[in-house]
């Protein structure tokens, strides 16, 4: 229907575009009445095209009405079908599950979970710190879990209660910070009674060291390498609380990050890593900060005096703007030419004791990360001969190797960045103190033409 519309109102703007369009291009009635007359048999001739058009079209919607009616009642039919085969496999699922239940017994499942429970908690109770309180607790696990595993014997009702027991007091403890006293195992060998201090299920604390549990043999021995200081800080707090709350850092893992961070190398063992070129980096970095302290001193001193001559037209013989007064007051009757030589003499020959050493501090900042670059290609050599000899299987063979290459690096740039710093700032202190010497130096100049300008005015 709505496309008989579409087609209806389609028509009938085409006889008004017609009729319009007769309407501009004639030019008096008849030719106006003749235009119509053929605007009609047109439109009729149209008209006769699109109703066949339009039955044709609709014979074609009928038969795709027909096939989409048919493949709707296929469709019904698989579904009917389908829907049958599912409440048949429903039926025969459920009755084969019925039957497997019967066979296996009610109480199979609790017990397999029961046994795969106390197998679990042995595991973690055997790793766990809070042993090192309560010790005891794997054994009766491990009965619990092998009487399970016999199909002769089932667990009884006390037995479940004291693995529920044990679950629950696992979970209690950890989350407490427990004082007690116990045989401890010191880094030397020693044994002793300590008072140790566990913070939940997380890590063992005794004279503000950190212990480990050894599970193997049930002690408690202290570590033979502790932590850094930032973490020592924090169990020396623990020990010496009395109750107050005090920041720890503990480990979630039981001792696994502990174990990390004591294998860690500190500052001397990086550097003994380095080998022979770091030491070398090293011994260069001292020499260039010596010779830096000194120019500093130096330095200081010299633009001390410097500022004190500043303030003074009394020329002294202890500081380069003194020396360059004076030699003003050593050619008091020499001309300007004359006395400008003189004084840049003089500067020239203050300038080496000013900028003295301050070259091999550069030299210092340049050689340094060139030596470190040497150590990293030595490193990488050493690195590829193990690689050839041993393949790449164990990477502990290719460690060595590897550590020197980056630990040059790393000692190379940090001698070689404060140095850069040092001899920039050296160098414009040195400048500054030569700068002032250039005034002044420019300063008696004009002086000494200003007077004699007057001196010729006045004769």
């Amino acid at each position: 229907m709505k496309k008989i519309t579409q087609l209806l109102a389609t028509l009938l703007l085409g006889a008004l575009a017609t009729n319009v369009f007769a309407q501009q291009q004639a030019t008096s009635l008849d030719q106006l009445l003749a235009q119509l007359a053929q605007g009609q048999i047109a439109q009729s001739k149209e008209n006769k095209q699109r109703e066949a058009d339009f039955n044709a079209r609709k014979a074609q919607q009928d038969q795709m009405l027909s096939d989409a009616k048919s493949t709707r009642d296929q469709a019904v039919q698989l579904s009917t079908e389908l829907e049958d085969t599912f409440q048949k496999n429903e039926i025969e699922l459920g009755n084969r599950i019925e039957a497997l239940n019967k066979r296996m017994g009610e109480l199979k499942e609790l017990f397999g979970v029961l046994q795969q429970v106390a197998g679990d908690a042995r595991s973690k109770f055997t790793t766990s710190v809070i042993s090192a309180q309560i010790p005891g607790r794997g054994e009766f696990l491990d009965q619990f879990a092998q009487s399970m595993g016999s199909t002769s014997k089932l667990a009884s009702i006390e037995e479940i209660e004291r693995l529920w027991f044990e679950l629950q007091r696992e979970m209690t403890q950890s989350g407490k910070v427990h004082k007690f006293t116990r045989e401890v195992v010191a880094a030397d060998g020693a044994k002793s009674q300590q008072e140790v201090i566990r913070v939940g299920g997380f890590s063992l604390v005794s004279k503000g060291k950190y212990l480990e549990y050894i599970d193997e043999t049930g002690s408690v021995a202290e570590l033979i390498r502790q932590p850094n200081s930032r973490y020592l800080s924090s169990a020396q707090a623990l020990t010496s609380s009395n109750g107050d709350v005090v920041p720890f850092a503990l480990d979630p893992t039981g001792g696994s990050i502990l174990s990390l961070l004591v294998q860690a190398p500190d500052t001397q063992e990086r550097v003994d890593q380095g080998g022979a070129v770091g030491y070398v980096i090293l011994a260069i970095g001292a020499v260039g900060l010596l010779i830096a302290l000194e120019r500093f001193i130096t330095l200081f001193l010299m633009g001390s005096k410097v500022r004190r001559q500043l303030k003074t037209d009394v020329a002294s013989n202890d500081n380069p703007l003194g020396r360059v007064m004076l030699v003003k007051d050593e050619n008091k009757h020499a001309d300007t030419e004359t006395l400008e030589l003189k004084l840049s003499e003089r500067i020239l020959a203050e300038v080496p004791k000013i900028t003295s050493r301050l070259t091999l501090i550069k030299i210092v900042s340049v050689v340094a990360p060139l030596i470190g670059l040497l150590g990293t290609v030595t490193g990488m050599i050493n690195t590829f001969q193990a690689i050839t000899l041993f393949g790449t299987g164990d990477p502990k063979l290719m460690a060595g190797g590897i550590s020197q290459a980056l630990v040059t690096t790393v000692l190379g740039l940090v001698v070689a960045i404060p140095m850069v710093f040092i001899s920039t700032l050296l160098n414009t202190r040195s400048r500054g103190i030569i700068n002032i010497l250039q005034q002044q130096s420019a300063g008696i100049i004009a002086e000494r033409a200003e007077s004699e300008e007057l001196a010729k005015k006045g004769a």
